[in-house]
């Protein structure tokens, strides 16, 4: 039924986003998908990396370990934004179409009240994505 899966990650906060992470590789084993892990960095240095070639390597480091922790096949998509804080939304909605993912498996929070000035990441995804979008409560 699917054949890309396409799970954002936040290199900085994997802990947050383990329960993603499994359903990811748990549907990626029941369809044999390939998933891809979109991660969004600027091109100016941060805490995580120094430059967009070296966030890349860390992605896929990060894919390579999901790949031998869960035997699943992997991708690591590294997106640049100008302001990934405020981009994030637009870089992924443009990432699926450039993975060709048929579902998005992403983390998010528990609704609250704030979600109705700022509205989530996973929302947005639903509301937009041409595919399927798993929204992961966590």
């Amino acid at each position: 039924m699917f054949k890309t899966i396409m799970t954002p990650v936040d290199l900085s906060h994997l802990g947050d986003l383990d329960k993603a992470l499994q359903v990811s590789a748990d549907l990626a084993n029941h369809y044999d998908a390939e998933v891809h892990y979109v991660g969004v960095t600027a091109a100016t240095p941060g805490s995580l990396a120094h430059n967009p070639h070296e966030f890349a390597q860390k992605l896929d480091e990060f894919a390579k370990q999901q790949a031998g922790k869960h035997g699943i096949k992997v991708k690591s998509d590294p997106v640049t934004s100008h302001d990934p804080t405020t981009d994030l939304d637009d870089a992924l909605l443009k990432a699926v179409g450039e993975t060709g993912a048929d579902l998005v498996v992403m983390q998010s929070h528990m609704p609250s009240v704030m979600d109705y000035i700022w509205p989530s990441n996973g929302g947005k995804m639903a509301e937009h994505a041409k595919c399927s979008v798993f929204v992961v409560r966590g």
